[in-house]
């Protein structure tokens, strides 16, 4: 007989790109576990400028449904059909070419309801999505960064093709607010992730809406940074895990005390003929340096998490989605018996 005082492990992920997709789809097996369930909510960044996702902002001024799709294929009940469907991209067709169907179909839902959020809520139980996606912010923003030069580029595409380090990230407008029910999952979360993926243009972006760094340090959750495998050419250049973090609790602001508890990092070696093809981009495996992580207050939670199925052997390096949801979920039951304990 079921236990009537049982309530899902919840689980709030920021992030963005193929990182955050990653691990919601491991997370996605958990979502219907008996007792073991875990309730997802996924918060992801708007600011892509770029591809469909760019023309379809230029166009008829919508928020990029590109990241957004992503989750909701990744989240999807039937992956194999209908998220199949809102991933397929058009290869040929005038104005159709290099557009994704689900990025449409999210436009059109934009027009029809008004309201971005909304389209995302409305299409997302059409795909019987398991757990609700917020975007990060109702509002039209786009990313500024200032990089170690002085210099200042817009736009999300622009700056992943920086060569030069990336001092600060902005969004303009400066100020824009969450939604309401990104706070209310915040604040009721077990755990809260932030990552993989790409760190100034995926992952930082969440922390820059006002009151989301706030409802992070305030939450009682456990908090989880999981550090990228590799670094990124330009975005972060020689950085260690360290530095990843030190970034991210640098755009924190007078939060960033609060913001991280753990930092989940690989264990696992690559080979030799994986990482030929990622140096010859100026990519490395990021260095794990532990004492450092260490004196940054946080704990080093470390884990296999690389993904080694067909794509790996041809030089694609990925997070195992069923590695790191599985130490998400064992994570989640450490934020539940630390929220349980009486307040201090």
């Amino acid at each position: 007989m079921p236990d009537p005082t049982f309530s899902p492990l919840r689980i709030v992920s920021l992030g963005g790109g193929n990182g955050l997709s990653a691990l919601l789809r491991g997370l996605k097996r958990y979502a219907t576990a008996g007792e073991g369930a875990v309730d997802i909510t996924a918060v992801v960044t708007v600011t892509d400028d770029g591809g469909s996702s760019g023309r379809l902002r230029r166009e008829f001024d919508v928020l990029p449904p590109g990241d957004i799709r992503n989750c909701m294929s990744a989240l999807s009940a039937d992956e194999a059909l209908l998220a199949r469907l809102f991933q397929y991209r058009f290869k040929s067709g005038r104005g159709l070419r290099g557009h994704s169907f689900g990025n449409l179909f999210l436009t059109v839902m934009t027009d029809l309801t008004g309201d971005f959020a909304q389209a995302v809520k409305l299409s997302s139980e059409v795909l019987a999505v398991s757990g609700r996606i917020y975007p990060s912010t109702g509002a039209n923003v786009e990313l500024e960064a200032t990089l170690d030069d002085g210099r200042k580029i817009s736009g999300e595409s622009r700056i992943s093709r920086s060569t030069v380090p990336i001092r600060k990230i902005e969004l303009r407008p400066r100020r824009v607010k969450p939604l309401p029910e990104t706070l209310d999952a915040i604040a009721a979360a077990d755990l809260i992730t932030l990552g993989p993926g790409s760190l100034f243009t995926s992952i930082i972006p969440n922390l820059l809406v006002s009151g989301i760094p706030e409802a992070i340090a305030a939450s009682r959750a456990y908090k989880a940074f999981f550090v990228n495998l590799m670094t990124q050419p330009g975005e972060t250049t020689r950085y260690r895990a360290s530095d990843h973090l030190a970034a991210l609790l640098r755009h924190g602001g007078r939060s960033r005390r609060r913001l991280v508890d753990a930092c989940v990092v690989n264990t696992r070696p690559f080979s030799e003929t994986v990482l030929k093809r990622y140096r010859e981009q100026t990519a490395q495996p990021v260095e794990t340096d532990v004492p450092a992580l260490e004196r940054m207050g946080v704990e080093v939670v470390a884990a296999d998490l690389l993904r080694t199925n067909d794509r790996a052997a041809l030089g694609k390096i990925w997070h195992d989605s069923s590695s790191a949801a599985a130490v998400a979920v064992e994570l989640a039951r450490k934020g539940r018996r630390i929220r349980r304990r009486p307040a201090s």
